[in-house]
């Protein structure tokens, strides 16, 4: 994983409620556990005809979305099953922070195990993003805001782990991994017993 420390881009802004894991990644395409090249079925259903043409009117066949990296979503985004081919695809895309009011909790933790940062902002911040499609903001990891244009900042939350891991680039077993010193030191140890 990319150490994440701040996201800066110009926002896609896709204002729909309750897209589920099945929009986001249609599950005719979970044929594969390799992260590369998901982002060709990513909203394929939407994104593409019948005949597999680009549709031009979805928000990310348009030109003003390529090269943005932060995707502005409806509430309640990414409900339904877990999917992790989900963020997956997302971050194969170049999408590296999802904000929203409410994300649905697998989707948010296994975005964060993946290297997709989820931001859940308030309500009058959500609706501004969503009338400014395009607004270029900034996602500042470490104090946990985001900046809009017009230089005010909303705060997000983030547990302090997952905060760690994005911001240091390691997943859960990258993060155990790092401590295998202070564990094979504990290991060697003798065990200490209470008296009976």
């Amino acid at each position: 994983m990319q150490a994440i420390r701040r996201i800066r881009s110009r926002t896609i802004v896709l204002p729909a409620a309750d897209v589920d894991t099945d929009q986001i990644f249609p599950a005719r395409f979970l044929t594969t556990t390799s992260r590369e090249g998901l982002s060709q079925a990513l909203f394929a259903d939407w994104r593409f005809d019948a005949s597999g043409a680009l549709q031009p009117e979805f928000v990310l066949n348009r030109t003003e979305s390529t090269g943005c990296s932060i995707l502005v979503a409806g509430r309640n985004f990414g409900c339904g099953s877990s999917r992790e081919h989900a963020p997956w695809a997302l971050h194969d895309y170049g999408i590296r922070a999802v904000i929203s009011t409410s994300i649905a909790d697998i989707f948010f933790n296994n975005a964060l195990k993946n290297g997709l940062l989820p931001v859940l902002v308030d309500a009058e911040t959500h609706l501004w993003l969503l009338a400014h499609p395009g607004a270029e903001v900034e996602i500042d990891l470490e104090a946990s805001t985001v900046k809009l244009p017009d230089g005010r900042r909303a705060g997000f939350p983030m547990e302090a782990f997952a905060r760690h891991c994005l911001l240091h680039g390691v997943d859960e077993l990258g993060y155990l991994l790092s401590r295998l010193p202070a564990i094979e030191a504990h290991e060697r140890k003798p065990a200490r017993h209470s008296p009976a």
